[in-house]
């Protein structure tokens, strides 16, 4: 058969029950895990669809579900998709404000939380969502009504709701409305991305053709189901048949791999940057030989080509440093990884070489969420696999780069369109079908699609030149004092930063060089500690153009979060936020110059060509 409508993957259980039939769902209880058979699985879905009917909820109806990853959002989202319901996953870590938008734009009827607090939030704004008729929680939470109220409605009218529903699905079409998927809003108000059954279907079975795990393997969740990119691999698994467990806690997520022995997970850079900076932190305890031997490890991982052929001497040399080094990597995490998609933003290519040479391999991928979301991917084969690059395209997509620069595509995971936005989606999406993703991009060796910036960050210095600032930032985030960094300068003679330090890295230097500070602000502003950043950057400069190169920093003391506003779901930078919270600042850079500047490098020009891959 061919699974065209996501709950036709529960047609594709039936069929395959000594194979596919092995998935499983779970997720950690009271310190143990529980799992969900496909049977129950079904069985729950079904009763939910038929609860959601028995509420008068009928197809294209908004339901609205804010939680952390969890077996429930499965059940509901395919009860919702079993009848032509609408749903609405929203990031529960958005404000109230945010949620109050997305919920009346939406025109959401009914909504699932999560927890006791997002409850109580929206109670306490009730009156202004007229729309909204019912509001359940998936935790138990006093005077609230809990999801299973839905399943228990759906059970007792099962029989005399059972022949319509199949009425129902037997209508749907692969060209129906399943998700309007709303985007992290790094600009003003989110956009509301309408993808379709086909759209994320189409994703979910090209991409999966790429994937080696198989109902043999599991992967641990922890992404929020909310953002397209878990969200279409959520189908991916289950047209593979890989069990799915859900991470207990984003604090939790080493320990559940450990716990799981899990084959792999799809995560974002900045999770990737986290995991290696512990592990560089956990190296400095080390003796003094061992963080000799640690640091000839990184240099060696460092030179990581994947699927290239060593020579001997490499060999040998990779040999010793896994058996000294990184086998204790995959030991504390799963010596089962073989599979950690990655996407969202930008991936340091240094980063990317280790964690292959440790053998925990990462396949870059790019997309967005008006795509569903994968246009390219690298993936597990020879020849296949590019360092730098965001892999090639995928079956089924099509990409042109256009005069300018910029990606556009077609294929059958393009969007609908914006919710109640034909104008902005007539913008996106010209008269001959194509997407245009507002990011910059050329092809590498013929084949693979690399992202040099994104269309509207990159801006113009005063001498007419462009900066491409997420590079950049890669580039200085290579420092082992630099953990977050905005490279600004618009309309400017040169090109300035705002940096947050590796703090737990520079309290350790500091101690060395005997400054004494009170806190992280106090340290910052330590003139030791500014010159130390100088030297820094002026070293970094090097590896770039003379347009590029940083010329005035600014070192702030608090990490941009998600909770304070400067970053997305997925851990973008909100730039718009961050230029409004640090104007002050950002002027300042730009009265004085510093003499952070190296040798000048030029750089080469960049060719866009346009072409179709």
């Amino acid at each position: 058969m061919t699974e065209k409508r996501i709950f036709d993957l529960f047609e594709r259980f039936k069929a395959n029950p000594e194979t596919i039939g092995k998935f499983r769902i779970g997720y950690k209880q009271s310190g143990k895990w529980v799992e969900y058979s496909v049977d129950q699985y079904i069985d729950i879905s079904n009763n939910i669809s038929y609860g959601l009917l028995s509420l008068g909820i009928r197809k294209g109806d908004k339901i609205a579900t804010i939680t952390n990853n969890r077996p429930e959002w499965n059940f509901m989202n395919m009860g919702m998709a079993q009848i032509g319901a609408v749903h609405v996953p929203i990031h529960s870590t958005l404000t109230t404000e945010e949620l109050l938008y997305i919920l009346n734009h939406s025109d959401t009827k009914i909504i699932i939380v999560s927890d006791k607090s997002l409850y109580k939030r929206l109670i306490e704004v009730r009156d202004k969502l007229p729309l909204v008729q019912k509001i359940y929680t998936f935790n138990n939470v006093e005077g609230a009504k809990n999801w299973s109220e839905i399943a228990e409605l759906g059970k007792l009218n099962s029989a005399k709701i059972s022949k319509k529903l199949e009425e129902i699905k037997a209508a749907i079409s692969e060209e129906a409305l399943l998700s309007i998927i709303y985007t992290s809003g790094t600009t003003d108000n989110p956009k509301g991305v309408m993808l379709s059954h086909k759209n994320l279907m189409s994703n979910a079975i090209a991409s999966s053709k790429l994937n080696h795990l198989n109902y043999n393997h599991k992967v641990v969740s922890f992404l929020p189901l909310s953002h397209v990119f878990e969200h279409m691999v959520n189908y991916q698994y289950h047209y593979l048949g890989v069990s799915i467990f859900y991470a207990e806690s984003l604090s939790s997520i080493a320990s559940d791999i450990k716990d799981l022995q899990v084959d792999g997970f799809i995560t974002v850079p900045r999770l990737l940057e986290s995991v290696y900076e512990k592990i560089v932190s956990k190296a400095k305890t080390l003796s003094p030989i061992k963080r000799t031997i640690f640091a000839w490890a990184l240099r060696i991982a460092g030179k990581y080509v994947p699927y290239e052929k060593q020579n001997i001497l490499y060999k040998a040399q990779l040999a010793v440093a896994d058996k000294l080094v990184f086998s204790k990597w995959r030991d504390a995490l799963s010596p089962n990884i073989t599979f950690i998609g990655c996407g969202g933003a930008a991936l340091q290519p240094r980063l990317t070489r280790i964690f292959w040479a440790a053998r925990l391999p990462v396949f870059e991928g790019y997309g967005l969420t008006e795509t569903s979301p994968i246009l390219s991917v690298n993936y597990s084969q020879p020849g296949q696999v590019m360092v730098g690059t965001v892999g090639p395209i995928l079956e089924g997509v099509e990409i042109r780069i256009d005069e300018d620069g910029e990606i556009l595509a077609k294929g059958p995971n393009i969007m609908k369109g914006y919710y109640k936005d034909p104008v902005q989606t007539s913008e996106v999406i010209d008269e001959d079908g194509w997407f245009h993703t507002g990011d910059i991009g050329e092809i590498e060796n013929g084949r693979f699609l690399k992202i040099t910036d994104r269309k509207k960050e990159i801006f113009k210095l005063s001498n007419g030149k462009y900066i491409a600032p997420q590079q950049i930032e890669n580039k200085l985030k290579e420092s082992y004092y630099i953990q977050q960094t905005m490279v600004v300068g618009e309309n400017q003679k040169y090109a300035g930063a705002l940096i947050i330090p590796n703090f737990s890295n520079l309290v350790e230097w500091a101690k060395k060089q005997k400054i004494n500070f009170q806190n992280q602000s106090d340290l910052i502003k330590n003139s030791e500690t500014i010159r130390h950043f100088e030297a820094e950057i002026k070293s970094l400069n090097k590896k770039l153009s003379s347009n590029e190169q940083i010329k005035k920093i600014a070192l702030l003391a608090d990490e941009w979060t998600q909770n304070t506003g400067e970053l997305t779901s997925t851990l973008k930078l909100r730039r718009k936020k961050i230029v409004e919270k640090y104007n002050d600042v950002i002027a300042s850079l730009f009265k004085t110059v510093i003499a952070l500047q190296p040798e000048t490098v030029k750089a080469k020009p960049k060719k866009h060509l346009k072409r179709r891959v």
